[in-house]
């Protein structure tokens, strides 16, 4: 492989006592150690590293870095790239812990508003599906419309308002999909409350008409397993849904469901005492 891999091997070869083989593989492997003598030595090879693609290895030299310090020429340098190494090898908490150093170490660096852009990206990065936990989602949120309130001049901030609304478009279909739960689960005072709160919470979102023809089925099921005095109550329940979505989104493509169900729901409304079970 190279010379010194060739140089160990020969120690094994060599009739030499347990202890001086030992010794010898210690200094063989120990010739795998960094080497910089300064700080600007161990920022250039950790950003050679980082163009190399070797994002580990540009970590540990940037690392390097910070044993002359956190006030030298090259440490916010250092400081940045480490973070973007991170990040850069997927390892998105310890980037954001970097990030955030940075903003808080060097706030009078012209490059906190990328760090900070950066930071909400580690955790758009860690966004998961929908159906897990969106810890991260609304985390990433949050730093998104704090880089916004604080560079509203930034080339960055569409980006940001487009990345704003897929993400919010994940905890809408999160939420919506804890409706269809309860929906298949005949719990459709639930599955009406929550098709309602994805409306109220994210309106902005694909799933918002959804969400209201969603909480209109619901009602209706619900009102269909009722006793007739609250039977009314929970279908005119589902007549403000079927107002909403009209009013608020005449071109969906929903409009024809929405209209049968809407038929069903004066149908019943103008149905005789209820055989109802409940």
């Amino acid at each position: 492989m190279n010379r010194l891999f060739t140089n160990c091997l020969s120690n094994f070869r060599s009739p030499i006592t347990l202890l001086i083989l030992a010794l010898s593989l210690s200094a063989c492997a120990g010739s795998g150690r960094l080497r910089y003598e300064t700080p600007e030595e161990a920022y250039d090879k950790g950003l050679a590293e980082f163009e190399e693609g070797d994002f580990e290895k540009a970590t540990e030299y940037l690392q390097g870095a910070f044993d002359f310090g956190r006030t030298h020429q090259w440490a916010a340098d250092s400081q940045l790239l480490l973070a973007r190494s991170y990040r850069a090898n997927e390892e998105y908490l310890l980037a954001a812990n970097e990030y955030t150093r940075f903003t808080q170490i060097y706030r009078s660096d012209p490059r906190v508003a990328d760090a900070e852009y950066e930071l909400a990206l580690t955790y758009f990065d860690r966004s998961p599906r929908y159906e897990l936990d969106q810890t991260d989602t609304e985390r990433a949120i949050v730093q998104f419309q704090l880089f916004i309130s604080r560079y509203s001049d930034s080339s960055l901030i569409q980006d940001a308002q487009n990345r704003i609304t897929e993400l919010r478009g994940k905890l809408a279909r999160k939420q919506f999909h804890t409706a269809e739960l309860y929906e298949r689960r005949e719990a459709y005072n639930a599955a009406a409350v929550s098709y309602e709160a994805v409306f109220d919470r994210y309106y902005d979102t694909d799933m918002a008409d959804d969400a209201l023809l969603g909480a209109m089925n619901a009602y209706l099921e619900y009102a269909r397993l009722s006793v007739r005095d609250r039977q009314l109550e929970r279908l005119r329940l589902a007549e403000i849904n079927y107002d909403r979505l009209i009013q608020i989104f005449p071109d969906s493509p929903l409009l024809k469901q929405a209209e049968e169900l809407y038929a069903d729901i004066q149908q019943l409304m103008g149905d005789g005492p209820s055989t109802s079970r409940s």
